[in-house]
């Protein structure tokens, strides 16, 4: 996997801006992998009678976009995830951990507007003016009708990672009569102050570990944020230390397991492989006005139940915030479940307690949930 990308990722799984790469690079060669890959598919196959197995366009927000659904029996409770980024899909990766979920619930993945097989599905330029904030959250909801309509659900399970929890909760709050529960995994809650803790974390494991060369980048852009504006370049710079120090994936330097996983998933070709760094650099300089001013300390009801799963090692959109703001937030239902070995990637991270607390705390807001 090219550098360029690991370094383009890192910085979009925590909602930050990145170095460029070009939209002529060439698509990755998928063809070596093509015996491990079958692999994975047959394993993948959904073969119990009940199942849904389905990788599907549907007209969303005026645009065809791509919804992959999974699950082993139709009737049971249904999850719509809103992946991070922006444009950094799961689709492509949840090979890696979601097929014991699928036992439980039915899982829909949804690849963004502008974000893997929906960018290939799209004229980038044609949908340019439409890359807001606001345009997601009506998108998710879109979504959210949609399968209720297709699968026969009354309500859904509403869950976000890290971009995607700016999406899903503003989903929830918009329309909380879709949901039966919202899950948010590496929450949003104020960009500004994410950013202040996580380059004080990387400046500070920089020190520890005498890292002379971190603290004279880190140094070049010091106070962080600041009163400066918090550009592209600062954000990279400010997150390159924090997610080497194990920010992103907890005791890890790099997360590479996450980066080449793409290579291997039987639901993307190369080309969708490569649409996922050149969805990033499509959306990414479009939304960052809007994310740096994201702020949901002010939203002291929440309309249905809420859940965070926080890691305790996320560096990248740090647990701290979400956790003072689940304390004080007034909800039908509300708890935090801590990972203690995970930092920004949960469901990668700690798989078994990611599906154990869906379990525990999460299935029994849908009880009597049936599906057609």
């Amino acid at each position: 996997m090219p550098s360029s990308r690991k370094t383009l990722l890192a910085a979009l799984l925590g909602l930050a801006a990145a170095v460029s790469v070009a939209h002529a690079q060439e698509c990755p060669d998928v063809a070596p992998y093509a015996k491990a890959r079958e692999v994975i598919e047959d394993l993948e196959r959904i073969v119990a009678p009940g199942g849904v197995q389905e990788a599907y366009k549907a007209r969303i927000g005026g645009i065809e976009q791509w919804l992959n659904v999974r699950g082993q029996d139709r009737a049971n409770p249904m999850i719509l995830f809103v992946h991070g980024g922006p444009a950094a899909p799961v689709t492509p990766s949840l090979w890696q951990f979601q097929r014991p979920i699928e036992e439980y619930f039915t899982v829909v993945n949804w690849d963004q507007r502008g974000a893997g097989k929906t960018y290939n599905a799209v004229d980038p330029d044609s949908i340019a003016g439409t890359v807001r904030i606001s345009r997601y959250v009506d998108d998710a909801i879109e979504v959210a009708e949609h399968l209720r309509a297709r699968y026969g659900k009354d309500k859904l399970i509403l869950m976000g990672h890290s971009w995607g929890t700016i999406v899903a909760m503003g989903a929830a709050l918009k329309r909380p009569d879709l949901f039966h529960a919202y899950v948010g995994i590496g929450q949003v809650i104020n960009t500004r102050e994410n950013e202040r803790i996580s380059f004080d974390y990387g400046m500070r494991q920089a020190r520890l570990h005498g890292n002379e060369e971190a603290v004279r980048e880190m140094e070049t852009i010091a106070p962080y944020p600041g009163d400066r504006p918090i550009t592209r370049e600062r954000i990279v710079l400010a997150r390159k230390w924090a997610q080497h120090y194990g920010g992103l994936s907890a005791f890890r330097e790099h997360s590479r397991y996450y980066y080449r996983a793409p290579l291997l998933s039987p639901d993307y070709d190369a080309q969708d492989v490569c649409a996922i760094d050149r969805g990033s650099v499509f959306t990414l300089a479009k939304v960052l006005p809007e994310f740096l001013e994201v702020d949901y300390t002010t939203v002291r009801e929440f309309p249905i139940p809420v859940l965070m799963f926080m890691g305790r090692h996320d560096y990248t959109t740090p647990s701290e915030p979400t956790a003072a703001w689940l304390d004080e937030v007034d909800a039908p239902y509300k708890r935090g479940v801590w990972f203690e070995r995970s930092a920004h990637m949960i469901p990668w991270e700690e798989p078994g307690k990611t599906l154990v607390s869906l379990l525990e705390y999460v299935r029994p807001l849908a009880a009597g949930e049936r599906g057609r």
